[in-house]
């Protein structure tokens, strides 16, 4: 009677999934992932407060705030990686810990790739070639208002959180770093000084 209910279940089962009955009875075939480890790459706009349509003319400099004997005025969390998927998981878990902790978030975005070839020379030659060409990828979560008492304990769970091959730099935010983020336009300098 029990040989007989498991033959029928098993034939069910073949019959149902006919992939599933072709080798190991233990074989599952669904599939325990639904994306990629890139899947959501990019996406904070869900982390920041709603913003109306008219502001998004032109990016703007805010006026950088120096603060007081007690709070840090802005500082920008910058994180850096030759792997994406990590450094962006990794800001996006800092931007959640800032929202979760009542510190304010000013700003999350993304620093240009930069990519380096590393080129290797034969031993008896002078011929170089391309032996590997790195990217890194770098975040930048940028708070402000950080209490002078806080933040050691901020950056004590930032650290030891911290994935392995990510650089983690925690520095006051300048008007350098604001001009970084923009691309230059060299043609277009060089047409404004001719017309002033």
């Amino acid at each position: 009677m029990l040989a007989r209910r498991l033959v029928s279940l098993a034939f069910e089962t073949s019959r149902r999934n006919p992939v599933c009955s072709v080798g190991s009875p233990l074989l599952n075939c669904v599939r325990q992932h639904r994306s990629r480890p890139t899947h959501g790459i990019g996406r904070f706009r869900h982390l920041l407060p709603e913003v109306s349509k008219k502001r998004r003319d032109r990016l703007q400099m805010k006026e950088i705030d120096p603060g007081t004997e007690h709070t840090y005025g802005s500082l920008n969390i910058v994180m850096t990686s030759y792997d994406m998927p990590a450094v962006e998981h990794y800001a996006r878990y800092i931007h959640r810990l800032c929202n979760r902790l009542s510190i304010k978030v000013e700003e999350s975005y993304a620093m240009p790739t930069k990519t380096m070839e590393v080129m290797l020379m034969q031993e008896k030659g002078t011929k170089m070639y391309v032996d590997a060409v790195l990217t890194s990828h770098q975040r930048v979560v940028q708070v402000s208002g950080l209490s002078a008492t806080f933040a050691p304990i901020l950056l004590e769970i930032i650290q030891s959180s911290q994935p392995e091959g990510l650089h983690l730099l925690v520095k006051e935010h300048t008007e350098a770093d604001f001009k970084v983020r923009l691309k230059a336009r060299p043609e277009l300098e060089e047409l404004l000084s001719q017309m002033r």
